[in-house]
């Protein structure tokens, strides 16, 4: 079996997460560290991808272009009438994707929703400060961002895209026919699909060095961090994730991650599978390198480049908060090797995590439950709309 150059036993910032970090309580509610030797299982899977995607680029993109595409993916969602040719490509792409499966459980579905939205604000900076600078640490999964110019088009962008994806899937009903959620994913698969073929036709990307770019077992890593990563980082910020919204998380990321292309006997059902699956692509991942640095510095330059709040002086104390975020949810070592400074005047930022504690105390009336929900999802909608005013 041919072993990648990425692929080696970490033993600096994934392997302190599992013995030192958030990571050692995952363990402990395993009774047991997963047996390491089992993830060279997982190696074929860096050179398996969502090949049913890449058919669209070569059949459709290539020809149109990327903008006609994206609107001809909507129109058909939409049921809106295309020309036959695009109707083809469209119908023989969905003909294998079920979208009511029959393992799908919607009532499952909206306890996932409504947990990802009721914590508000505080889920989007778990998702930034803690799931998306956190993934940094990997020098593998990232090397697309560089060879696709994530670095010259700037972290703003990046966080537009994926503030835009996260509310509209979170909404109530957001992933039933033909909502804006479900158009986000499958316009999510195909830039990934984009991503694959551009970077493999027109650079020097080396597969037997990196695997496949956006590769299945990358894929199911980014999945883990939208699900059991965003649990842990919101258990960190105070909020009590009840059995019902846990399962309904997974469930959720399973529905989201099986209309991605992610196999689905990789997703997991419940979260000691998570662990497992987590602790094994973690570690396994060579550590950081200087394109690590740059990417995490990108994002943490990012509130300073947006262009809101329009005072310049607030976009910099943006900064420090998400810096003391970063460092509170992510520890001292890995911010260390991040190459994040530590911050004095962001500490301010520990009166969120006080406010969210206090309000978690009220969840047990299920009133207040459905009330944060309201309240955390107009905030998050919020946030998207300053987004998209702002920064497009």
């Amino acid at each position: 079996m041919n072993i990648p150059y990425r692929f080696k036993l970490n033993t600096s910032s994934f392997a302190y997460y599992w013995t030192e970090g958030l990571g050692k309580e995952l363990l402990n509610k395993q009774g047991r560290t997963p047996d390491i030797d089992q993830a060279n299982q997982f190696i074929p899977l860096l050179y398996q991808w969502d090949n049913k995607a890449d058919e669209i680029i070569q059949d459709l993109y290539a020809k149109i272009g990327i903008l006609a595409a994206n609107k001809s993916l909507f129109n058909y969602i939409d049921e809106q009438p295309l020309a036959s040719d695009e109707s083809t490509v469209w119908n023989n792409f969905f003909k294998d994707i079920d979208l009511n499966p029959d393992w799908l459980d919607w009532n499952k579905i909206q306890k996932g929703s409504e947990l990802c939205r009721r914590p508000g604000l505080t889920s989007l900076i778990v998702l930034r400060d803690y799931c998306l600078m956190g993934g940094y640490e990997s020098a593998a999964i990232n090397k697309p961002l560089i060879y696709t110019g994530a670095l010259k088009k700037g972290a703003v962008k990046r966080l537009v895209d994926t503030v835009e994806f996260w509310v509209q899937i979170t909404k109530e009903n957001g992933l039933e026919k033909g909502s804006e959620g479900l158009k986000q994913v499958f316009l999510t698969r195909m830039i990934h699909a984009y991503s694959r073929v551009h970077i493999l036709q027109k650079s020097d990307w080396d597969t037997e060095k990196w695997g496949v770019p956006i590769n299945s077992w990358d894929m199911l890593a980014t999945n883990l961090g939208f699900s059991l990563v965003f649990m842990v980082g919101l258990h960190r910020m105070g909020i009590q994730v009840s059995p019902e919204e846990k399962e309904g998380v997974f469930h959720f990321w399973k529905y989201i991650g099986y209309l991605l292309g992610i196999p689905l006997e990789l997703l997991p059902d419940n979260e000691e599978e998570a662990i497992e699956a987590l602790y094994y692509w973690t570690m396994t991942q060579r550590e950081g390198d200087a394109d690590t640095q740059l990417l995490a510095s990108a994002l943490k330059e990012e509130p300073v480049m947006a262009h809101y709040p329009t005072n310049p002086l607030m976009r910099k104390m943006m900064r420090e908060i998400h810096l003391f975020y970063n460092h509170y949810l992510l520890g001292e070592y890995s911010c260390r090797l991040l190459g994040l400074p530590s911050t004095t005047i962001g500490r301010f930022g520990i009166i969120n995590v006080w406010r969210t504690k206090k309000q978690e105390m009220k969840i047990g009336n299920e009133a207040n439950r459905q009330k944060a929900i309201l309240d955390g999802g107009n905030e998050q909608e919020n946030v998207r709309q300053i987004y998209q005013k702002y920064n497009r």
